[in-house]
């Protein structure tokens, strides 16, 4: 674990903003920092992570927004800001979005964004995977373990270079095979086990 929360950006409020200080968002960011390194690295469930972690390539970024709308434009932004900024300086970004409490809303809202990106012209440069509390995937059972390869601490929108994907795809072996690697890592840490982990990421703050 990191002695302290990484470098973030706190993005400008649209009018209709979450009250949210610096303070606050620090603190998300430090819960989201403990659970990239513990479980997202720490499990293995993205062989890829470690290295943009390490590299210090990844981008923390804070919203207060608590409109689509506004969610959407702050995507938006972030999607032209990594696409202008070299992969060395940013290789992907993190936009978390405190206000998304709701998974439905927010798988809605997901899905609108992959939309927003494919108009933006960023098909097949830039990649959207998402990441909630309380996700869920399609037809499964909210109690189903698996659920938690996909569960952080704060909703999440992770932007992801398609070209980086496929470079770290093609060094690691059976990289197709890394979804039921994830769900074999899952059911033997099993829910109890996920819980205890769960729970220092609510624990963290930027001090720990």
């Amino acid at each position: 674990m990191s002695n302290h929360a990484p470098d973030f950006v706190l993005l400008d409020p649209p009018a209709d903003a979450l009250p949210l200080n610096a303070d606050d968002a620090a603190h998300h960011v430090a819960r989201v920092q403990r659970w990239l390194e513990d479980a997202v690295i720490g499990l293995n469930l993205c062989p890829f992570a470690k290295a943009v972690h390490v590299k210090q390539q990844v981008r923390y970024a804070v919203s207060r927004a608590t409109m689509d709308g506004d969610v959407l434009d702050h995507l938006r932004a972030e999607a032209d800001l990594l696409h202008a900024t070299p992969a060395a300086q940013i290789d992907t970004t993190l936009l978390i979005v405190p206000a998304l409490a709701d998974f439905l809303d927010f798988h809605s809202l997901t899905e609108r964004a992959d939309s927003v990106l494919a108009k933006a012209g960023y098909e097949g440069e830039l990649q959207l995977a998402s990441f909630h509390p309380d996700f869920v995937f399609a037809d499964a059972d909210p109690d189903d373990i698996a659920n938690a390869t996909n569960r952080a601490p704060v909703p999440i929108l992770h932007l992801l270079r398609e070209d980086s994907i496929a470079r770290a795809a093609a060094a690691v072996p059976d990289a197709a095979d890394i979804y039921e690697r994830n769900i074999a890592t899952m059911e033997q840490l099993g829910p109890e086990g996920w819980a205890e982990m769960a729970a220092k990421f609510s624990k963290t703050s930027p001090r720990d």
